[in-house]
């Protein structure tokens, strides 16, 4: 006889409602809110900066700094560093806060009953 992996519960409808109305629920999307919110509007911001300075600045972003690099070409891979410095942050932060609360709701959820 083969071993058989215990039964996971299905939740219902209700049961997912009455998740998403627990104050351990909320508390995890306030977290999440807390994270993501800022960090994009900050990384929107450098964004924009970038494009604003790139498209009036003409004589800025057009300075060499060495060689034929100039700070335009500095500034954008400034952004995909930042990109990935986001990435790896936001990494950091759901493996910390993120995924520790969502692994106990999902076990709540899931317990045979």
């Amino acid at each position: 006889m083969k071993h058989q992996p215990p039964r996971k519960h299905v939740p219902t409808e209700s049961e997912f409602i009455a998740v998403e109305e627990s104050a351990e629920f909320q508390q995890l999307r306030k977290t999440f809110r807390g994270f993501a919110f800022p960090v994009t509007v900050a990384f929107l911001a450098w964004y924009l900066f970038y494009i604003v300075v790139a498209t009036y600045a003409y004589d800025f972003v057009t300075t060499p700094v060495i060689g034929v690099i100039n700070v335009g070409m500095i500034l954008g891979l400034a952004q995909f560093a930042t990109a990935g410095l986001i990435t790896w942050a936001y990494v950091r932060f759901a493996d910390n806060k993120l995924d520790p609360a969502t692994a106990s709701i999902r076990e709540q959820m899931e317990e045979v009953r």
